[in-house]
């Protein structure tokens, strides 16, 4: 383990001023320092959710803490509108600027990094996805239950998961047979999300944001990885998603790694350590890849 260092800061974006937070591990004496430069691959946090740079349960004040005492700079920071930044809220699709004004900041408060590997949860995960291909700063990817919803995704994902666990529970039947359940309410609402699931059935690539995910991805030239959890709808509807004919040639040998007692947000200390030790596995890979094209 390292000693690492916490600084805050504002930096600015489009006029409005957003704060950031590195934690970045001392820098060795002169004399310790290796000759040549060393490969140095940052992780910026790209927050999802109406959430702000700590994030639920202080996940992300932990996973950066945790990587800078490994020797790996991370930032964290707010998007316009959040937290502590200026400005007005914006959707998760429309925070390009905020991204690229981070990583600029990121690279000047750390100067000696040669790439940043972007890490985000939901759909910070898919405004990462989108973003990454326009940066060639960005030299990697780790997503967390990425956000793809779709209506007939989502249905698609009650029908296969939700229903069936509602039926296999006590509880359920027990408030069936007191009468608080209405079977005929019920029924219908069933019916409703299969003809909705209709449309997921050949084709996902035909909603809106899967598409733009799968276009995202396919045609990124660098290392991604996925996280998910096991106890999460977002990560099984990704997994709908990706199981369908237009993900077929990008997602087979991409197997993503599981944590199956997980929820949405990896709330408890073990699912935590689970991703951050995945975390500093992916850059230290990214980081010997990195190493192997600079030397080609």
């Amino acid at each position: 383990m390292m000693e690492y260092d916490e600084r805050a800061f504002f930096f600015a974006c489009d006029g409005e001023s957003l704060p950031g937070i590195v934690a970045c591990p001392r820098a060795a004496p002169e004399a310790e320092r290796e000759t040549e430069r060393e490969t140095c691959i940052g992780v910026l946090i790209v927050v999802g959710g109406p959430q702000y740079r700590v994030g639920s349960h202080r996940q992300f004040v932990l996973l950066a803490r945790t990587l800078a005492a490994e020797g790996i700079a991370c930032m964290r920071f707010d998007y316009r509108g959040m937290g502590d930044a200026s400005g007005e809220p914006r959707a998760f699709d429309a925070v390009e600027h905020d991204i690229c004004a981070a990583i600029d900041a990121f690279f000047s408060e750390v100067p000696t990094l040669s790439g940043v590997m972007l890490w985000g949860l939901c759909d910070g995960a898919s405004a990462a996805a989108l973003y990454a291909g326009d940066d060639p700063r960005v030299v990697g990817l780790l997503l967390l239950n990425p956000w793809v919803h779709g209506e007939a995704n989502e249905a698609c994902v009650f029908l296969r998961y939700y229903y069936p666990q509602r039926l296999r529970s006590r509880a359920f039947w027990a408030k069936l047979l007191r009468g608080g359940i209405r079977p005929l309410h019920s029924l219908r609402g069933y019916w409703r999300t299969l003809r909705r699931a209709r449309g997921a059935v050949q084709s996902v690539h035909r909603q809106a944001l899967p598409e733009r995910m799968l276009l995202a991805l396919r045609m990124l030239a660098l290392p991604w990885w996925v996280i998910l959890s096991g106890k999460d709808y977002v990560a099984r509807e990704f997994e709908q998603a990706a199981a369908s004919p237009a993900w077929a040639e990008l997602y087979p040998a991409r197997i993503p790694y599981h944590v199956p007692d997980a929820d949405h947000t990896f709330s408890s200390a073990a699912s935590r350590r689970k991703v951050e030790e995945k975390t500093l596995q992916c850059v230290r890979a990214l980081t010997r890849i990195v190493r192997l094209l600079d030397s080609v």
